[in-house]
């Protein structure tokens, strides 16, 4: 009898580009799938989400750099990435032998880094551009845009006057108010947000009496800050007229599917992949049987459901 029920539409569309389902991965947690593939079929994902990447190559932070917490995980790479001539000519072609969105976040410390590395990348064969502005293990640019407001809309409006892609604005969570960024970035052009980047933290080793990350702070993801994102993924979908893409510790279908109550149009895997390489294909087929459960036909029936 099962056999006969009607597959599920899990097919979305964000800024006019079509996925077909709603999930991709965390920038920063996936690289751009190259270490991924011999676990995962890339080929089934919504999206695949690029490591940040600038128009020079970044060193990054010091070591050390990564630590466990309770139920998650603190992070202070400090966006180390190849730069641009490197990731068009090895990441992009690697991305492009495979049938699905291709998402490239965007890193810079200054306007200007923002719209050289968007031009450039106008050029490319890729779909969407993620701009983070909200990374706060970075001293100069990135944080400061992230908090404020006006900051973010006028990187917002830079890069829409360059880009010949859809604009993903990523959001930070350390803010007053996630809203208000949110509103900015609408107002400034944003095609989408995705929300939420980490969390701000600190671990300190006690038998060494010294910070634990060489940064001294990092970003906290993983399960811990799932509540604070779902909350943020609620209030945004409240004041903004854009599509969001969830994130903020998505270990399972459940998880997934809580975002999209929330107001989701899409969710994105992060910390997880670390844990479980193919956690993102057990996610897709945990909304399929969710959705068949329900009685759900489109998954944008469940988009926002929770009032």
């Amino acid at each position: 009898m099962s056999e006969n029920k009607t597959k599920p539409d899990l097919n979305i569309e964000i800024a006019g580009i079509k996925w077909k389902n709603p999930v991709t991965v965390a920038s920063g947690t996936f690289g751009s799938g190259m270490e991924y593939e011999d676990f995962v079929d890339l080929n089934k994902l919504g999206a695949i989400t690029t490591k940040g990447v600038a128009t020079y190559p970044w060193e990054g932070n010091d070591t050390i750099r990564v630590t466990e917490t309770a139920s998650g995980m603190l992070n202070a790479i400090g966006l180390q990435n190849p730069g641009l001539d490197t990731f068009t000519k090895r990441d992009i072609p690697f991305l492009n032998r495979f049938d699905t969105v291709k998402i490239v976040n965007v890193v810079g410390k200054s306007i200007e880094e923002y719209v050289s590395a968007v031009e450039i990348l106008s050029e490319q064969p890729v779909d969407m551009l993620e701009i983070n502005i909200s990374c706060p293990n970075v001293k100069e640019g990135g944080i400061a845009f992230g908090q404020d407001p006006r900051a973010a809309a006028e990187v917002t409006e830079a890069v829409k006057k360059v880009s010949s892609k859809p604009v993903i604005m990523k959001l930070s969570p350390n803010v007053t108010s996630i809203s208000e960024m949110a509103k900015a970035v609408e107002a400034a052009g944003a095609d989408a947000v995705s929300l939420i980047n980490t969390l701000t933290g600190m671990k300190i080793d006690i038998n060494r009496k010294a910070f634990t990350l060489a940064n001294k702070t990092g970003g906290l993801s993983g399960p811990a800050i799932k509540p604070v994102a779902v909350r943020m993924v609620y209030e945004t979908a409240q004041v903004v007229n854009i599509p969001i893409i969830g994130m903020g510790g998505i270990a399972c279908a459940e998880d997934a599917i809580e975002f999209l109550l929330a107001g989701a149009s899409a969710v994105s895997v992060g910390t997880a992949n670390f844990r479980n390489p193919g956690v993102t294909l057990e996610i897709i087929e945990g909304i399929e049987d969710y959705m068949q459960q329900q009685g759900v036909h489109s998954i944008n029936e469940i988009v926002g459901a929770v009032l």
